[in-house]
């Protein structure tokens, strides 16, 4: 039940994309930031009690709903299915990216840089052409964990309550979990949580790209090289994993000086290919959903082994 749930999940982000109206991320969002309104203070207390009401408690709401439905397998299986529908941003990351990369190559540059913010989180005022580009591959890698083979694999291991445990996690950590002045400590409990919840499901999706590099052109021994060599090297225990699989896959180079909130962070370079060009974030784009699909076979295959 549970994998075919999570299977028919995938196929409609596939199929329709995210929800048109009443998205219920989006609606998660709405409360998580009114609650912040009122517990925000500079304090890891607060930050820890803010991301333990606003995870716990839908976690807890799945899980009572998950129990009343087991009597009801047909109903289970639909809700099972809506929640991951609902939490899997497949399509929307391919659509967001795929955008960029045809403003790109069509050379909008000032267009690009207006629909970057749906993909990446820096600031694309600065950014020139291939800096974009490299940013758009960057997110791709990073979100194909975050959007896709997190939800998949918490689904698989906890169901319905896993399913939503990591996507408000993931969204308390885009939301709240940033370095600046205001989220330095209220947001450290989301950001620390989504990295916990997120270690296995971004190296997996790591192996997978290696896996799956073929597809795109590239060497699964180059991706599992430079994953396992610069990997580690990125500031972030996850981001790092897929971006250095990708880098190593497409046979390029990433990672370098990025802007957010105003301050210019130098990252470590990932890989010892060519710099990024627009047609690469469409090979991106298909790596991602390559190892999506594979994903929801492995994670399908988890879920029948865990719940037979």
């Amino acid at each position: 039940m549970r994998a075919a749930a999570l299977l028919l999940g995938v196929v409609a982000d596939a199929a329709f994309g995210d929800p048109r109206r009443y998205h219920p991320v989006a609606g998660y969002g709405v409360a998580a930031a009114a609650l912040e309104r009122r517990l925000w203070r500079p304090s890891r207390r607060a930050g820890l009690g803010y991301a333990v009401v606003l995870v716990a408690g839908p976690a807890a709401a799945a899980a009572l709903l998950e129990r009343r439905l087991g009597r009801s397998p047909g109903r289970r299986l639909l809700v099972t299915a809506g929640a991951a529908w609902s939490v899997i941003g497949g399509r929307s990351l391919a659509q967001e990216a795929t955008r960029l990369g045809r403003l790109l190559e069509a050379g909008n540059l000032e267009e690009a840089r207006r629909a970057a913010p749906a993909l990446m989180g820096r600031d694309p005022t600065r950014l020139d052409a291939s800096e974009l580009c490299r940013g758009a591959i960057e997110s791709v890698a990073e979100n194909t964990a975050d959007a896709a083979v997190g939800p998949l694999l918490w689904g698989a291991v906890l169901g319905l309550p896993g399913l939503i445990a990591y996507r408000a996690s993931n969204t308390l950590d885009a939301m709240v979990g940033h370095r600046n002045e205001r989220y330095q400590e209220f947001g450290w409990a989301s950001a620390r949580l989504d990295d916990v919840l997120t270690f296995v499901p971004a190296r997996l999706a790591a192996l997978l790209t290696a896996a799956c590099a073929t597809g795109v052109g590239g060497s699964t021994g180059s991706s599992w090289r430079i994953l396992r060599r610069d990997g580690r090297s990125h500031p972030s225990p996850n981001a790092g994993q897929l971006e250095a699989a990708f880098a190593g896959a497409l046979d390029l180079q990433l990672g370098g000086a990025s802007c957010y909130d105003g301050l210019i962070e130098q990252r470590p370079t990932l890989g010892d290919g060519r710099v990024a060009s627009p047609p690469d974030i469409q090979r991106a784009v298909r790596l991602s959903r390559a190892v999506i699909a594979l994903a929801a076979v492995v994670c399908a295959t988890l879920a029948f082994q865990i719940e037979r």
